[in-house]
């Protein structure tokens, strides 16, 4: 029962499923096009770029 409830706690949802989407290779068996590509691409940047500003944050507060 805890078990269940630890797993149940520790799910990631729709956007950690996209998050893992994201960064892990693309299917070579799957057609995407150009705009589909770009737009992860930039997807990828942008949560890096937010990733390094909460880790500048967050040492610039404990500092």
């Amino acid at each position: 029962m805890m078990a269940s409830k630890l797993k149940e706690f520790f799910q990631l949802g729709e956007v950690g499923e996209y998050f893992i989407r994201v960064f892990k290779k693309p299917d070579p068996n799957k057609k995407t096009n150009f705009n589909l590509r770009m737009m992860h691409g930039i997807n990828k940047i942008s949560i890096l770029v937010f990733l390094a500003a909460l880790v500048y944050w967050i040492i610039k507060r404990l500092a």
